[in-house]
């Protein structure tokens, strides 16, 4: 935990403290933001206080007593819960603005940890309570350069493994061997371990047809299709490097077995990757003109696309998710439409674009990027961007 940072950034918005909880090992973005091991059981609650200015407090009961021994701080015991509540209240101070993680009507539920009755409690004491939520993401979100480059890494090494996933079931089909979704996605996973990616516990999708009409499909070896020509063809798979601090690479690629897909299907792949490119567009132009770019502005930048193009009631999930050393980050998402998340994208962040259009018992497209905002503003994306559908096995 870097003390003199949190306290700067509680100083840079204006909110004279940060107050951690945690009981039962509920809030696992505490542990990792003051550098806690979330493995040990939490059975009792504790409290940490950072104040913008001054020494934090831990608040820890008598059965625990070396519960937040790993930070600095004064040390204040309790035991009975009305000794609870009487510490707590003159930890805290005179009136004053805290933030918790906690968010205002739960519009980003990623960090609305804190129960109820503790925001009750803490307000009972006259304190207003704030969201953490732009906290979280500059100690959880940003990347360094290390991780940046672990990124491009993985992006090599997965864009390769896409092409060979392609052009396995183009072979196949060409020489009338039996392939499914399975199969590629079995393949995937082999070349990933090969090379040294971690993809976490989720399979990569490959579905054919109607299958990816369902976002999160899975292709199991009962019930997988068997790849023919003419068949429509989604590949998203996503991993990092198998070394600590690495960040994850997630794409997503559209094709077609033959030479001459469906007009619809053209239709709806140019309708996302129109959309994709909007909302590149629009991040960029918010940072050349130097203006506030928030999650859910870029989520109807690039949603309003599909709309226009006649396709916004199926366009069925955010626009795209925050990334980091999980898949799914604990950063800004570009939502507008599951949640409104109201974090401010800021250098350091990086997070995925997949708008996509998906009909039910018919086929689907999805095209999706990484974005990545460097320290000095920059707005990069990592590998080639799909503009044009894959014509498998041509």
């Amino acid at each position: 935990m870097d003390l003199n940072a949190i306290q700067t950034a509680l100083k840079d918005k204006g909110v004279d403290g940060w107050l951690f909880y945690d009981f039962h090992n509920r809030d696992h973005l505490a542990y990792r933001i003051l550098g806690l091991d979330f493995e040990k059981m939490t059975s009792r609650r504790w409290f940490y206080f950072i104040p913008s200015k001054g020494e934090p407090v831990r608040l820890v009961h008598r059965v625990e007593m070396s519960k937040l021994d790993a930070l600095p701080g004064k040390k204040v015991y309790y035991h009975p819960w009305k000794e609870l509540h009487e510490k707590l209240k003159e930890i805290l101070g005179s009136p004053k603005s805290i933030a918790m993680q906690y968010s205002p009507l739960n519009n980003i539920p990623y960090t609305s940890i804190v129960d109820a009755g503790t925001i009750e409690l803490i307000r009972s004491f006259g304190h207003e309570v704030v969201s953490s939520s732009d906290l979280v993401q500059l100690f959880e979100a940003i990347i360094d350069e290390h991780g940046y480059q672990s990124h491009l890494k993985a992006c090599d090494i997965i864009q390769g493994i896409k092409n060979e996933a392609f052009a396995e079931i183009g072979k196949a089909v060409k020489e009338g061997r039996k392939v499914t979704e399975h199969d590629i996605a079995q393949l995937i996973l082999r070349r990933f371990e090969e090379e040294g990616i971690d993809p976490g516990h989720d399979i990569p999708i490959v579905g054919a047809n109607d299958h990816p009409a369902n976002p999160h499909f899975e292709p199991q070896e009962e019930g997988s299709y068997e790849f023919k020509k003419g068949d429509t063809v989604l590949i998203d798979l996503w991993g990092k490097l198998k070394a600590p601090g690495s960040i994850y690479y997630d794409i997503t690629w559209c094709g077609f077995i033959g030479e001459d897909p469906p007009a619809k299907y053209v239709e709806i792949f140019n309708t996302v990757r129109d959309a994709r490119k909007a909302a590149v567009e629009f991040v960029r132009k918010c940072f050349a003109d130097k203006r506030p770019c928030y999650g859910w502005e870029v989520d109807d930048a690039c949603r309003n696309v599909v709309k226009e193009a006649g396709y916004g009631d199926y366009f069925i999930h955010r626009t795209g998710h925050s990334i980091g050393e999980e898949v799914h980050g604990n950063g800004v998402h570009i939502d507008n439409l599951e949640t409104k998340d109201e974090r401010q994208l800021v250098p350091g962040i990086c997070f995925s674009i997949e708008p996509g259009i998906y009909l039910d018992g018919e086929m689907a497209a999805r095209s999706e990027i990484d974005l990545f905002i460097t320290l000095d503003g920059e707005v990069v994306v990592a590998g080639d961007e799909q503009e044009d559908l894959v014509l498998i096995g041509v």
